[in-house]
C-alpha cells in the first residue's frame, strides 16, 4: 500500500495533465468523497504547486488567477494503486481576458471515473461484513474570480459545485451499497501579498458541505458532511530563478452520516529552479505526507508541466 502519483500539464492556451499511483485497497466509509482527493482537490491547486509541495496558499492561490488571463486548459489524470486500482479524470477550463481593474474569471469542469476497484469497506447495515469491489464517479464545476487590490495585495473567490457517487458489492452475498452526495453551497477564498518580487505570502480557505446518502438494500441513511481547509504559506526568491516555498495545511472534517470527525495539520515545503532562461524549470517538495517532483518545459506560448507525487492523498483519504 504505497501510493504514488504523477501530474502532467501543458499551458498557454494551457494544457494540463495529471496522473498518479496510490496504495492497494481503499479504506473509507465515504468512498465517494475520498475519490476527490485524487482528482478535484489536486486540480484546484494547479500542477505547478503540486510539483512544488502542493502549497496552494502561494502560487496556487485563487487570488493569482488574474495572472493567467486569456488562457485555456485541459487536464488529464490517472491515479493508480500499486495493487491495480485505477482512477482517471479529465477537466477543461478557461480564464477570461482581463476585465474591470484586471479582474479575471476562471471556470473549470471536471469528470472522474473509477471502475472495478478492490475495496476494504465495512458494510454499514445489511449484507456482508466487507464490501470488496466498487465503482465510482465524481463531477465538478469550479468558478474563481480574482483581482489585484493594490499595495501588493490580491484577492480571489472560489465557488464549487461537485457531485460524487460510489457503488460497492458485498464479498459473498453480492448485496449492493450505494453512496452519493447532493450539493450544498461550497467554496473558498484566498489572499496574497507580494510587495516585491522577492517575497510572496498568502492564505487560502475552502469550506465544503455535502448531503451524503447511503442506500444499503432498502434502507437509506442521510447526513450532512462538512470540511474546513486552511492553508498558509510564504515563498521567497533565493537567487535568480530559485524559489523556496514553505507552508502548512489544516483540514477539519465532520460526517453526519457516520458521526466521525477529524482534524489534521501537516507541513508543505517546495523548491524550484529555472534554467535555460526560464525554458526549463525543475522543482521538488513535500506535500503534507507526500513527496513531490516536477518540471516545466516552455516553448513559445505553450507550457508543459509534469509533477510526480509519492503518497498522494494518504493524509486525507
Amino acid at each position: 500500500m504505497h501510493p504514488r502519483a504523477t501530474v502532467l500539464a501543458w499551458s498557454s492556451a494551457v494544457v494540463v495533465a495529471a496522473s498518479g499511483t496510490i496504495g492497494t485497497a481503499t479504506l473509507a466509509q465515504s468512498p465517494e468523497m475520498a475519490m476527490r482527493e485524487f482528482a478535484s482537490t489536486q486540480v484546484k491547486k494547479g500542477v505547478r504547486p503540486i510539483g512544488m509541495g502542493g502549497d496552494g496558499a502561494t502560487w496556487g492561490n485563487y487570488s493569482l488567477v488574474y495572472k493567467d488571463a486569456g488562457t485555456a486548459l485541459v487536464d488529464v489524470g490517472v491515479t493508480s494503486f500499486d495493487g491495480g486500482n485505477q482512477l482517471t479524470f479529465t477537466a477543461v477550463g478557461f480564464t477570461s481576458p482581463s476585465l474591470w481593474h484586471d479582474l479575471s474569471l476562471y471556470a473549470i469542469a471536471l469528470s472522474q471515473h473509477a471502475t472495478d476497484l478492490t475495496t476494504t469497506l465495512n458494510a454499514p447495515l445489511n449484507g456482508d461484513a466487507q464490501l470488496t469491489h466498487g465503482s465510482g464517479a465524481d463531477q465538478g464545476l469550479f468558478f474563481k474570480a480574482a483581482m489585484p487590490l493594490g499595495a501588493g495585495w490580491s484577492a480571489g473567490l472560489l465557488l464549487s459545485y461537485e457531485l460524487s457517487q460510489f457503488d460497492a458489492t458485498g464479498a459473498s452475498t453480492g448485496v449492493a451499497v450505494h453512496y452519493e452526495t447532493q450539493w450544498r453551497p461550497s467554496g473558498g477564498f484566498g489572499v496574497t501579498w507580494q510587495q516585491t518580487s522577492r517575497f510572496l505570502v498568502g492564505s487560502r480557505v475552502i469550506l465544503n458541505s455535502d448531503a451524503e446518502l447511503r442506500r444499503d438494500g432498502t434502507v437509506e441513511t442521510t447526513g450532512i458532511s462538512h470540511s474546513f481547509e486552511w492553508r498558509v504559506g510564504g515563498s521567497a526568491l533565493l537567487w535568480k530563478g530559485a524559489l523556496v516555498d514553505v507552508g502548512s495545511t489544516r483540514v477539519a472534517r465532520s460526517s453526519g452520516l457516520s458521526g466521525a470527525s477529524s482534524t489534521i495539520l501537516n507541513p508543505n515545503f517546495g523548491f524550484e529552479q529555472a534554467l535555460l532562461g526560464g525554458q526549463l524549470v525543475l522543482r521538488t517538495g513535500h506535500d503534507e505526507t507526500a513527496n513531490t517532483l516536477g518540471c516545466t518545459v516552455r516553448r513559445g506560448s505553450l507550457r508543459a508541466d509534469l509533477a510526480y507525487v509519492d503518497g498522494l492523498g494518504l493524509a486525507r483519504a
